[in-house]
Parts: structure tokens; sequence; C-alpha cells
């Protein structure tokens, strides 16, 4: 590994292992699985394109082969090549239950948009737990310092916490590839489920997905279900920061592109073409699964074949279906239904010199589904929803003539990347049936000029990119939070800068108040403040060259009422009026508060509905109360609030604050940030104190933290410098100036 590289070792999690061992003739073979993960991780670590050079690899998974098989393996000195083999023996039961069960029965269906074949069982959820711990508990066994773990897919979604709870410092990686669904479809599991898979997921310091699609429909969920918005794909999550990011899958390129020089290949290929040497070859390779929408592909061809006459007897179409090693009895009755629609399609169309369909239900070799992409004049690719589809781009790859036309469903995450492809709805059979008399009839240049262009983006984001940007950025998180370390603020710390205070010419002290001067209270106005906190003030602000600047979310009539014969600056709704001590207050330039007449009913909505919350109006600012609700109730009840107020400020200058306890709507550009850079640059203080506790607070920590002693009250990831653990130790550390 090189030197400035951030991990030494690297595991790879997945629920199945990238290999079995099979007994042929009394010896133990291991061979290797063809999924798409196992063929783009082994081209990483095989060729010299990698960035990241690990001193040992080990992938992780549960086996599908006896435990005595594998111990002979080992005794005969058998090993993973590229990876340690590290398999996981789960009994039998179980692992049915957390595979067929809630992975494929409850979790697949529904990612893919299919809930009406989901299955909810509370058993298929505690063996999915179970399974879950069981690889926890292998990875604790494993896990040193300085390791990067990424775990893969759908089957392991509570792993990342699970890890973390007990490897609070370890760098997990996480990547999702199928869908993410749209919040309304993720809702449908029972609440405890969601909770748990979100987070789960949220155990993770970087979690990728395909597309842009999947990723806000996850920060989405993230919002309604858990309560955390992000920030440019970023959410703070307990003391971390979690980071979410599209990675898009990309292909072994050069492997398909040069397949057409393999003899073998070669031979087939021409083979194929003498076969059909007058026919124009349509093709589609799938795993026999409800989502690939091969029963629709197979009614759009014969709509094709309807209505466009002067194509028979002159296109073949070449479908082949892999089995699925899913045990449920849908896949079964679906394979019925496939072939009796090709029955019924041949039995209508054949001619004695002709067949429309020809049909494989087995796996292709290497050779043989190289040699069918290069022969294909059209590659019919129609999945109802996709994560990804690698079959797409693994046909653009073939074409070394640049000819071809790929037909693409727009369901498919490779939609994403291969916009050239003809993108056709895949319910839609009418439209599918004219798209293939379009790309029959394509003149060749077109071919070409699109062909080329998916061929070039290909190459270029293939998967030695996609493996090295994945793991970039998991070295990038890694660097920040190494320097996000959060220092609680000792006694020692506290001396210091109090004997930095006393030595400096002028001095500010920005304080928030709500939660950090006082604790939080029922109401707004019962926080009223004590008589020694007002004595504190007035002693601060007695000190020599020292300003004291209470900078807070309360209007400026609350603030006058509370402080107004202080000697101090006060900062009313975030920045939005300013009073500098012995001043009067100075307000922004009236805004149009015209707004607030379409922010108030939908606020108002949420006060009937939801008793013991209530509105606050300011000057520039709205806010919706619910510390009174019982706090499961309010906290569901302010998710949907949050996204009725996304919606409706498309567009708008307005931001939502998603604070503690609180909903603010406010202008854009009304924040504390900007009023605290205002007043240093007023005071020009030499040194800077500033002290707050919720979101709005790392605006202020954002914008002087360069120039100041920023310090965080309570927990939760900060911009601040130092942390204290609650709102009394902010009293005990200002006494410590005035002592």
């Amino acid at each position: 590994m090189s030197e400035e590289a951030p991990f030494r070792r690297l595991i790879l999690v997945s629920n199945r292992l990238p290999f079995s061992l099979v007994e042929r003739e009394g010896k133990i073979e291991l061979t290797r699985s063809d999924g798409g993960l196992v063929s783009a991780l082994q081209s990483y670590f095989s060729g010299d394109s990698g960035r990241f050079r690990f001193s040992e690899r080990f992938w992780l998974g549960s086996a599908d082969f006896p435990e005595r098989r594998w111990q002979r393996f080992q005794q005969e000195g058998g090993s993973g090549e590229d990876f340690q083999i590290l398999p996981l023996f789960i009994e039998s039961r179980t692992y049915n239950k957390f595979y067929n069960g809630f992975s494929n029965a409850t979790i697949w269906p529904l990612f893919h948009y299919f809930p009406g074949f989901a299955v909810y069982d509370e058993d298929t959820f505690r063996s999915y737990r179970e399974v879950n711990e069981l690889f926890a508990a292998r990875i604790h066994a494993l896990l040193e310092p300085g390791d990067v773990l990424w775990i893969h897919d759908y089957q392991l979604m509570l792993l990342p916490q699970l890890v973390r709870e007990k490897n609070r410092n370890a760098n997990i990686g996480f990547f999702l590839h199928i869908p993410f669904p749209s919040y309304e479809i993720f809702r449908m599991l029972h609440r405890h489920w969601k909770e748990a898979i979100i987070q789960g997921l949220l155990g993770a310091d970087l979690i990728g997905f395909h597309t842009h699609e999947y990723v806000e429909h996850f920060l989405k969920s993230v919002r309604m279900v858990a309560g955390h918005s992000h920030h440019y794909r970023s959410i703070v999550f307990e003391d971390r920061v979690v980071k979410i990011d599209l990675f898009p899958l990309g292909i072994d390129f050069q492997k398909f592109y040069n397949s057409a020089r393999e003899p073998a290949i070669r031979r087939l290929k021409e083979e194929i073409e003498q076969e059909f040497r007058d026919k124009k070859i349509i093709f589609s390779v799938d795993r026999l699964d409800y989502t690939k929408g091969i029963t629709h592909r197979l009614l759009g061809f014969e709509k094709f074949l309807e209505r466009f006459v002067e194509w028979r007897e002159k296109v073949i179409f070449t479908i082949v279906i892999v089995p699925s090693r899913e045990i449920i009895s849908r896949y079964n009755e679906r394979k019925r239904e496939i072939e009796e629609i090709i029955g019924r399609i041949n039995g209508q169309y054949s001619t004695l010199r002709w067949q429309p369909i020809i049909y494989r239900y087995s796996r292709l070799d290497f050779t043989e589904l190289s040699a069918m992409y290069q022969v294909a004049d059209i590659a019919l690719i129609t999945p109802l929803r996709d994560g990804m589809n690698l079959v797409a781009k693994e046909y653009v790859a073939s074409r070394t003539q640049g000819t071809g036309v790929l037909i693409l469903s727009e369901l498919a995450g490779a939609a994403n990347d291969l916009v050239e492809a003809s993108s056709i709805n895949p319910l839609d059979g009418t439209e599918m049936a004219v798209c293939i008399d379009q790309a029959l009839q394509m003149p060749l240049e077109m071919q070409k000029e699109k062909m080329l262009a998916m061929q070039d983006r290909l190459r270029t984001y293939d998967v030695i990119h996609w493996v090295n940007y994945f793991l970039e950025q998991l070295s990038e998180v890694h660097s920040q939070k190494q320097g996000r370390r959060r220092k609680v603020l000792d006694d020692s710390t506290a001396v210091r800068m109090v004997r930095e205070f006393r030595l400096a010419g002028n001095r500010a002290m920005f304080l928030d108040y709500d939660g950090t001067l006082v604790p939080f209270a029922r109401l707004p106005q019962e926080a009223r403040p004590t008589d020694a906190l007002r004595e504190l003030l007035q002693q601060l602000a007695a000190l020599v060259n020292n300003q004291v600047i209470i900078i807070s979310g309360r209007d400026a009539r609350i603030l006058s009422e509370w402080f107004g014969e202080l000697p101090l600056t006060l900062v009313a709704e975030h920045g939005a009026s300013i009073r500098l001590a012995g001043s009067d207050w100075e307000h922004l330039p009236d805004f149009d508060q015209t707004w607030k007449d379409n922010i108030l009913p939908a606020l108002q909505l949420f006060v009937e509905r939801i008793p013991g919350s209530f509105i606050e109006e300011k000057s520039h600012t709205i806010a919706w109360h619910y510390r009174n609700v019982k706090a499961d109730f309010g906290f569901t009840r302010s998710r949907e609030l949050l996204d009725n107020l996304y919606q409706l400020i498309h567009n708008a200058q307005l931001q939502v604050i998603d604070g503690n306890k609180v909903i603010e709507v406010r202008m854009t550009g009304v924040d504390k940030g900007h009023a605290a850079r205002r007043l240093v640059e007023h005071f020009r203080p030499e040194y800077i104190l500033a002290i707050g506790d919720d979101k709005t607070d790392e605006d202020m920590f954002q914008a002087i933290g360069a120039l100041a002693h920023t310090v965080k009250v309570g927990s939760g990831v900060t911009q601040a410098q130092f942390v204290v653990p609650s709102q009394e130790e902010v009293t005990r550390l200002l006494g410590k100036f005035v002592s």
C-alpha cells in the first residue's frame, strides 16, 4: 500500500462468497462466481490501475458448501488467490428465513416497486437480524486499526451499525446494488424494520448508490424516519458525519471490447452469423426474476410481429433466461408463464422456414455470451426496475464495429449512463414494438454515432474507476474524521482560554441563549433569565474592552424586555435585528413578508392536528414548536411538516431549519453566521469566544471559527473546536472569566 494511503487491509463483505467449492473426481475445486461485483473487484485487483494497495485482502461471506468440504480444501492447500476466503457457516433454517424470507420475499420486491409481492413476516426479520449479527461477530474478531471494511448489498443493511457498536473508529463503506425506493414505498415496511435499516446503514462512513435518484430517495427516508437532514449529501449522525453519494457501477470494458479477438469467440460468432445470415438478431439475457420484465418484453415483441408484418421471417429473437437460485414459488410460476407465451407466439407466427423466438433456459459461459453480444443487431434490455443492469453496458462494450442498437428500459439504473440508447417504457408494448421497428431501420452512421459515444463513456468510467472513486471518497471521509475528533473542554484548556482572554486587547463573546445560557423550557416565555445569569452577564460586560453579544433566535421585543438595561449587544432572530450596546435596534431592510401568508396555514393545520404544539411568529421568521408533544408522536408529525415545507418553499428565498423540538422558516441569508461576521468586522476583536448548542449556531462556528474559540453544548458532530456536556458547564466556564 502506498505511504499516503490511509488503509492497511481490505475486508470485503457480501452475503455470498464469490467462490464455490465443487467436488469432482475425488478432488475439491474452487470455482469463481460470475456476478457483477465479483468480476468488478477481480478486474480491479488483477490489474495495475488500482490506486489502492492493501497488505492483505479478505472476502467474508456465507458459504454454499459444507464446512467439512472447506476443511478438506484447506488441508489440500487450496486458496482464494486474490482474496483470503472467510466462509461463514450458517444454520440452514436460519439462513433460509434470512435469504429467501426477509431479503428476497420482503426487501427485494419492495425495493423494486412490487409492494404487492412483499411478505411481512416478523419471524423472517428476526432471522435477518440474527444473520447480520453473525456477520458482525465474525468481523469484530477480525477487524484491526487501519482496516477498511466494505459491505455490499441489501442482505446486510443492518451490519454497518452492528459493527460500529463495538468498533467506534472503524472505517466502513456500504454499497447498495439494487434501487433504493421512494419514501412512499419504503414507509410500507413495519416501523421498527425501517428504523433498524436506516440506523443500520448510517453506521457506515460512506454509503453508495448507483444513481442520483436512489441517493435522493435515501436522504428523504432518513429525514422522515430518523429526523436527520443532510448538508451537501452529508448527514450528522451521533458523533460522526456520514457521506452519501452516487457511484454508478462500471464494467471491465477492455475485457468485453477485446473479446472479439479471441479465436473461440470469433469461431462461434461466425457460426451464428452463418446460421442466421439473412436474419436480423434481437438478443436479451436475464436472470429469472419478475423485475426483469420478461413477459412484458415478449408481449411487446408479439405486438411488433402483429403490427409490422414486413419483418416476419426476417427477425430472430434469441432470449436467454438464467435460472434463479431463490427458492420462491413465484419464480416457477413466472417460468411457466414465460414458456407459455413463447409457445403461443411461436405457434402463431412460425413457418416451415422460420421460428421467431429461440429460447434457452440455462447459463451462458463467457464465450457464448460474448459471441451473442457481437452478432446481435439489437439488444432488448427492458427490466421493470433494475439497480443498474450491466448486461446493457456489456453489449455496448462488445460492439467493436460501432454498429448495433441498444433498446433500454428507462427504469434501469444504466439508463442514466447510456443516454444515447433507445429509451422505452417497458410496460408499453406498443412503444416497444415501434422502437424495435425504428432500431431495425436505423442508419449505420447513426448507430455508430450513438454507440461510440456510449463506448467512450464506459471506457472512462469503467470498473477500475468505480472502485478507485469509492475508496478515494472513503479515504477522504476517513481524513475528515481524523481531523474532526472532538475535544471535550477540560479544566486545563479552560484555564488556557481565560489566560489568552486576559492577555488580549479587544475581546468579544458570542453567546447563544436557549440551551446555552439557560436550559430549555416547556414554553419559550418560561425561559426567563435568572438574577444570577443577569449578574454574570453584567460582570462579563464590565470587563475592560469586552463585548458580550447574545446571539439568539428570540425576537427583539423579548430580548429588550430581558436584557434592555444591560450593556450588551443583542442579536435577534438569528441576525434579522441587531442592537449594539447603548444604541437603538437596527433592523434588516423590510423584506416582502407575504411569504408568511403561504406558510402559516400549513403550520396552523399541524397545530390543530397535534395538541401541545404551537406557532411563534416573529418579524422575519415563523416557528412551530413541539417540545410539549409526546416524543414519538411529535417527531413523526414534524417529519411530515418538514416534507410539506420543503415542497412548499421550492424555488422561494426561504430556509427551513430543523431545530431542537422546533421547525423554523426564515428568509435565506438571515443567519447567525452573517450576523457574527458583521459584528466581528465592527468590533475587530483580538480574542473571540463563541458558544452555542444547535444547528443555527453551526453557521456561527463556520463563519468565525478560524478566528475564535468555539464551544458546542451537548453531543453530536460539530464544527466547534471544543464541546461541553451540558448547559450548566457553560455557566461554570463563563464564571472563570470573571473570577
